[in-house]
């Protein structure tokens, strides 16, 4: 499909100005971006005459910028939300998460994942890092339903060890190279539901593949004192002994991280992902956002599980990232929102290696969203970014296109899916593992 979008406000993320003008999308790549006084080039440039459009959409000032990347987040926990709320992150976890998850397959986790993205979609969101128990049929619910995905592996002492590592190297091999949806990382659960055994298993097969690793890390003040008082060292100081972040990768939350943590950080180019929706709903803290970004450490943004925020919402994480870093520091000035959205796009492109994605450009990925400004939290429009971030919701998402597909506009999703269905599976699943 050849798209021309004319007409609009462009944020490509380069830089914070704005941009009036064109963009185009031939396929699943960008092919121009600009005021359209020079358009003659890109047809010298592609041996045409002109491009026949299949679609000319004029986006009436509204705002085009790259999608949000939502990188941390476990799609198939739709099952549970607002089933396993109110409870300390170790009692949700052991006592209501883990039980029902025992119960689950794969195919139900399939159509779990399918009602995720549907949400997704109309957070324009256009690509998730995603840790959950089947990769498979996670993978294929992205494909089926257009999303792209980066999977990472979710190791635990709860499963077989020698069974999940060659779960997880199979994963590595196959889900890097069936679909250019799809990728996959190489992860574990947290240390706390890890033996040290599993843990030196990481790090090898890590050597192996020269890979990053991603975890959960320094969640909870309680995890990294029972990390202290296992291994007398704090998580991120003990994967790095182990050789585990030798090649990079990162930690999702990073609420209870020192000095010496942001070091090892920084040394090994670590992305830090903030969850600020889901640290605040299970009270597990408020991560140190300014020291992170002071130290020149990738902060990403995810939205973790919809059992534990419950809402897959970047906007909301947008606002909760800087509104509790501002808190935290009692500095206003803390986080400005221009970081925020960087946070949102380029940071999260970058801790899911998905350099294609990052900023709206020639030979870029086609992963949009449009942004409906002519509504009355978007006016008047002093400061675009910082409307985004500060006044900005998941009714102003316009439009969500993913590889060159729009997926979700004007208040509707692809007619390929079919949204009751969804619905209604998600409602029997959860029926029958009460």
């Amino acid at each position: 499909m050849n798209y021309r979008f004319y007409n609009a406000r462009i944020l490509t993320m380069i830089s914070p100005d704005i941009l009036t003008g064109e963009l185009w999308v031939q396929n699943d790549r960008i092919i121009y971006v600009g005021d359209g006084s020079d358009t003659d080039s890109v047809y010298r440039k592609l041996n045409l005459g002109s491009i026949i459009w299949d679609r000319e959409i004029d986006c009436e000032g509204n705002l085009l910028l790259p999608g949000f990347k939502n990188a941390h987040t476990h799609s198939g926990m739709t099952l549970l939300r607002s089933y396993a709320d109110d409870l300390p992150l170790h009692d949700w976890l052991t006592k209501q998460v883990f039980p029902i998850e025992a119960k689950m397959d794969g195919e139900m986790i399939y159509h779990l994942t399918k009602l995720a993205i549907l949400e997704y979609l109309t957070s324009g969101i256009t690509a998730i890092f995603d840790m959950y128990l089947n990769p498979n049929t996670t993978a294929q619910a992205c494909v089926d339903m257009g999303m792209r995905c980066v999977q990472v592996s979710g190791m635990s002492g709860q499963d077989h060890f020698e069974e999940s590592l060659k779960k997880t190297e199979q994963s590595y091999q196959k889900l890097n190279h069936d679909d250019p949806l799809l990728s996959y990382f190489i992860g574990f659960h947290a240390e706390y539901t890890c033996s040290r055994e599993l843990l030196e298993s990481v790090a090898k097969l890590a050597h192996k593949y020269q890979a990053p690793v991603y975890t959960h890390l320094a969640e909870t003040k309680s995890e990294v004192d029972g990390c202290m008082e296992r291994h007398g060292m704090t998580p991120a100081k003990l994967f790095d002994s182990l050789g585990i972040f030798d090649y990079g990768g990162g930690g999702y939350h990073c609420v209870w991280m020192n000095d010496e943590d942001m070091e090892i950080f920084h040394k090994r180019n670590l992305s830090v992902v903030t969850n600020p929706g889901s640290n605040t709903k299970l009270a597990s803290g408020i991560a140190p956002i300014s020291d992170y970004l002071a130290k020149g450490i990738n902060v990403a943004i995810g939205t973790d599980g919809p059992a534990s925020n419950n809402c897959l919402d970047m906007f909301r994480e947008m606002f909760l990232v800087t509104g509790l870093a501002k808190l935290r520091e009692q500095d206003a000035a803390a986080v400005d929102a221009w970081e925020v959205l960087k946070m949102a796009t380029v940071n999260g492109s970058k801790a899911m290696n998905l350099s294609d994605t990052d900023v709206l450009a020639e030979g870029k990925l086609a992963d949009i969203i449009m942004i409906d400004l002519h509504q009355p939290n978007m006016q008047p429009i002093n400061n675009i970014p910082k409307n985004l971030v500060y006044s900005g919701s998941k009714q102003n998402v316009k439009m969500t296109m993913i590889q060159g597909k729009i997926l979700y506009e004007n208040g509707k999703f692809s007619d390929t899916y079919d949204v009751e269905e969804i619905y209604r599976k998600a409602n029997e699943i959860i029926d029958s593992l009460r």
